[in-house]
């Protein structure tokens, strides 16, 4: 049963019109196919239906990242959905995890990551600028996972304050800057994640990763092309998600002397 601040996500059958919610008593949606009381859905469960003061009907589904990750406020360019499945993935996110992250931003990745590790684990999101550190905390609170997250305002190049860490990932300008850093907060044998927009930035970082003994070191770039549902006319979306980053991965070994 559905209550006051849970998370839910509505779909339109008639124009397939979405929306996101943090359910509230008293409050409303305006839409264009009319007006959603939130108390209207608060005590019904997932997989009901919901009417607008018009008539229009709203199924209310289970809220997911990919969604959530698309709306969340921002002030930065944020990591988007389809990188996100990937970093967790291949830095082994999971239940208990103990994850370190640099640039936190808008906290799309902060999100996502808290959402995965559970009430057992912990992430720890640094960034230098107090603002943006304030707007993701803003946005986990409204995925209900901000109590997984430890919010720190710092330059990493002074260090980071965690060791054995489980997985730990880089969106700065200059990563190349941090792997010693990064190398110092990570348990031996766990991975490194890297995201930079450029080439150039691959090369420098390749580099640094071996200078510092990083090993298995990946780089990949996803691409993105959604179908038209449309069961008599399936084909292709006009418009794809191309290039929004470059991925780096490498894992941790004991220095051998």
């Amino acid at each position: 049963m559905l209550k006051d601040k849970d998370v839910v996500f509505l779909w339109s059958p008639e124009k397939g019109d979405t929306f996101l919610l943090n359910l509230e008593e008293g409050a409303k949606l305006d839409s264009r196919l009319g007006v959603i009381n939130h108390n209207d859905i608060i005590g019904r469960s997932y997989g009901d239906g919901v009417r607008t003061h018009l008539g229009s009907m709203f199924y209310i589904l289970r809220p997911n990242v990919l969604e959530f990750s698309r709306r969340i406020k921002r002030k930065t360019q944020i990591i988007f959905p389809k990188e996100i499945g990937m970093i967790i993935v291949a830095l082994g996110v999971g239940p208990g995890s103990k994850v370190v992250e640099c640039g936190t931003g808008s906290g799309s990745l902060t999100a996502a990551l808290a959402h995965f590790v559970g009430d057992e684990g912990k992430v720890y999101t640094y960034d230098r600028r107090e603002e943006f550190s304030l707007l993701a905390r803003r946005n986990c609170e409204k995925w209900n996972v901000a109590h997984r997250v430890e919010f720190k305002v710092k330059d990493i190049a002074e260090g980071f304050d965690e060791r054995d860490a489980d997985a730990l990932f880089l969106d700065v300008p200059t990563p190349w800057d941090y792997l010693r850093q990064a190398k110092e907060a990570l348990s031996p044998g766990s991975r490194l994640g890297i995201l930079v927009p450029t080439t150039n930035q691959i090369e420098k970082t390749l580099e640094g990763l071996n200078d510092h003994g990083y090993v298995d070191i990946q780089v990949m770039e996803l691409f993105l092309r959604y179908y038209k549902t449309n069961a008599k006319r399936i084909r292709p979306e006009d418009i794809m998600v191309g290039h929004t980053g470059y991925l780096i991965f490498a894992s941790t070994v004991r220095d051998i002397t």
